[in-house]
């Protein structure tokens, strides 16, 4: 039986203040640590609480294709494995969100017979959700990768939530060092978006707050705005609904169901 095992966590955005009881306990008995996180106070707090830990933002290059460095993420995290160790790795946000080498790390170390497993944590979803009032529920979500969404011309309901993810980095497939990867890719994001919206219809820039004395970032702009807003890489776009989706009366007969005289979800 395989020694070496290895543990996908996540920091969740809040500098030291997401991580789960959990998760800690892993990160502080780790044979072997690795992370990858968005602020220097969680790489210091990391690199406090065990003195094994390596980052993986050194295998990040300008002009680097991303993917390459995904690649040497994995390795460098299984190489350890492959020599017996305990190995946890934490990554900030939800360590399954967004993050192709855990998800590869993971597959590769069950294929070569070592246990291997991800932990839950707080996603930039979850914050968003929390910071900006919003109820997935309520008229339903969809959730796209932003380059995603629009090559393989994603279909979706503009009468539910809209959330795009990286909608700075539209088109891009290397690792570069500015704040806005594609100014382009955000122009034509902004294109396709007018299709299904009014111009005037308000939008909202979204960034997680990662420090306890800031506030997260929640810039509400109409649609027609966005080519010229203020956006980085790790901004997020949420677009409402256009406008109430109306129930099918012949299902909710089907149903036997009837709506309240304030509308919203059938009794």
């Amino acid at each position: 039986m395989a020694s070496g095992s290895l543990t996908i966590i996540g920091t969740g955005y809040l500098a030291a203040g997401h991580l789960t009881a959990e998760s800690l306990g892993y990160a502080e008995t780790a044979e072997k640590l690795f992370l990858l996180v968005g602020d220097p106070v969680t790489k210091l707090w990391l690199q406090s609480l065990n003195s094994t830990a390596e980052d993986l933002h050194d295998c990040y290059a300008a002009g680097k294709p991303r993917l390459q460095s995904y690649q040497e993420m994995v390795e460098c995290m299984l190489a350890p494995v492959r020599s017996g160790q305990n190995v946890v790795v934490a990554f900030y946000g939800h360590p399954g969100v967004f993050v192709y080498p855990s998800h590869e790390a993971i597959r590769i170390a069950r294929k070569e017979g070592f246990p291997a497993r991800m932990l839950p944590a707080i996603s930039a979803e979850d914050c968003l959700f929390a910071d900006l009032g919003i109820d997935p529920a309520a008229h339903g979500c969809h959730s796209f990768e932003a380059t995603d969404f629009l090559i393989r011309k994603r279909v979706f309901d503009p009468r539910s939530h809209l959330i795009l993810w990286q909608i700075g980095a539209v088109g891009v497939v290397t690792y570069e060092n500015t704040s806005l990867w594609s100014r382009s890719g955000l122009e034509i994001l902004m294109e396709e978006l007018l299709k299904y919206y009014p111009g005037h219809h308000e939008v909202t820039i979204y960034e997680a707050s990662v420090l306890p004395i800031c506030e997260p970032k929640m810039e509400r702009i109409s649609l027609e705005q966005l080519s010229e807003a203020s956006v980085s890489v790790v901004s997020t776009l949420y677009v409402p609904p256009r406008e109430k989706a109306e129930p099918d009366p012949e299902m909710l007969q089907r149903l036997n169901l009837t709506l309240p005289e304030s509308g919203g979800r059938p009794q």
